[in-house]
C-alpha cells in the first residue's frame, strides 16, 4: 500500500485559509526492490499526495505548501526522472500535467495553474536554469499548448516551444552541418571520429564560454589529447572578424569552425536559445545530453571516462 504523508483537511463546508503545509512524501512500498521499479513507481506516484490525493475540493492545500519547499520538490522530481527512461520520464511528466490541471479545475478562482506551469518552465527551460530539460519539459508544453485552461494568447508561444523542444531528442543522431576553419578548410560534425563528441556553440570573449573552455582543458584535456573525447567548438553568428580575431584563445587541438552557410539558426538545425549551449555525443553522432549544463556534462564525461 502507498504511504504518504498528507495532511488533513479542514472543516467541511468552509474554505480552509492557505497555511503552511508539508510537501507530502512518497513512499515506495517495500515489495519493490528492484533499484529500476522503486524508480518507476516514485516517478508515478510522486505528486499524488501533493495534486490528487489530498480529497479536498479547493486548492487550500496546495496553495498552503511554502514556496521554496516546492521547488526543492520539483527539484527532486526531475533529479529522478532523470533515473527513469526517456520516454518513460516524459510519460511521467505528461500526467503531472494533467495533476497541475485537475486542481486548476477543482478551484477556478485561483492562480494555481498560471503560477505553477511559470514555475516548471523556469526549472526546465530556462536557459539559465541548472537543471532545464527540453526533453523533459517537452510533455508539459505540449499539454500547455492545448488545455482549454491556457490562455488563447499563449499557445503560439507554447506551440512554438513544443516544436523546438521536439527537436534533437536525446537518443537521436546529431544534425550534421558543414563548418569553416580559420585556414578556410571545411570539416563536417559527422566527419569527426572519436568515441565522444562535445558540440559546443560559443561566441568569442563570452565569459562564461571562457569558464567552459578552462575546466574542459582542466578535467578533459588529456582524454581529448588521446582522441577520447572531440570538441567541436562552433560560431554560428555573422560577425566573422571577430571570430577571426579571437580564434587564438581556443584550444588547438579543438575542432574551432564557424557555420558558413548560417544553417544552424536559419533552419533551426539546432535550436541554440543563448550561448553557451553544450551536446555530447557518443561515437555514432548519438545525442547523449542536449542543451545540457556544464556541470551535467562533467558528470557524464567523468562517468564515461571512468568507464574506459
Amino acid at each position: 500500500m502507498l504511504l504518504l504523508a498528507v495532511a488533513c483537511g479542514g472543516p467541511r463546508g468552509k474554505k480552509a485559509a492557505p497555511s503552511t503545509r508539508a510537501f507530502p512524501k512518497v513512499t515506495v512500498p517495500e515489495a519493490y526492490t528492484d533499484q529500476q521499479d522503486r524508480v518507476e513507481y516514485t516517478c508515478s506516484h510522486y505528486w499524488d499526495g501533493y495534486l490528487a490525493g489530498t480529497g479536498q475540493t479547493d486548492s487550500a492545500f496546495v496553495l498552503g505548501v511554502k514556496r521554496g519547499e516546492l521547488e526543492q520538490a520539483l527539484s527532486n522530481y526531475i533529479a529522478i526522472l532523470g533515473m527513469a527512461p526517456l520516454k518513460d520520464a516524459q510519460k511521467y511528466v505528461a500526467k503531472f500535467f494533467e495533476g497541475v490541471c485537475e486542481v486548476q479545475r477543482r478551484d477556478t478562482l485561483s492562480q494555481f495553474y498560471t503560477q505553477f506551469t511559470q514555475m516548471v518552465a523556469d526549472y526546465l527551460y530556462n536557459p539559465n536554469s541548472p537543471m532545464r530539460d527540453e526533453d523533459l519539459y517537452l510533455p508539459f508544453v505540449q499539454g500547455l499548448a492545448e488545455s482549454p485552461l491556457t490562455r488563447e494568447d499563449m499557445r503560439p508561444a507554447y506551440r512554438y516551444e513544443a516544436m523546438v523542444c521536439a527537436l534533437n531528442q536525446r537518443g537521436t543522431i546529431a544534425p550534421d552541418f558543414s563548418a569553416r576553419k580559420m585556414d578556410g578548410s571545411v570539416f563536417t560534425l559527422h566527419g569527426i571520429s572519436a568515441p565522444y563528441t562535445l558540440l559546443f556553440f560559443s561566441n568569442p570573449g563570452c565569459g562564461s564560454c571562457k569558464e567552459i573552455i578552462s575546466q574542459i582543458n582542466s578535467q578533459f584535456g588529456e582524454m581529448v589529447d588521446n582522441g577520447g573525447l572531440a570538441v567541436v567548438n562552433i560560431y554560428i553568428d555573422d560577425q566573422i572578424n571577430d571570430w577571426y580575431e579571437y580564434i587564438q584563445h581556443y584550444p588547438e587541438k579543438w575542432y574551432n569552425g564557424y557555420d558558413y552557410k548560417f544553417v544552424i539558426r536559419n533552419e533551426v538545425l539546432y535550436d541554440v536559445r543563448a550561448i553557451p549551449s553544450l551536446y555530447l555525443l557518443d561515437a555514432e553522432k548519438r545525442i547523449l545530453a542536449k542543451d545540457a549544463p556544464l556541470e551535467k556534462i562533467i558528470v557524464l564525461l567523468s562517468r564515461q571516462g571512468a568507464n574506459e
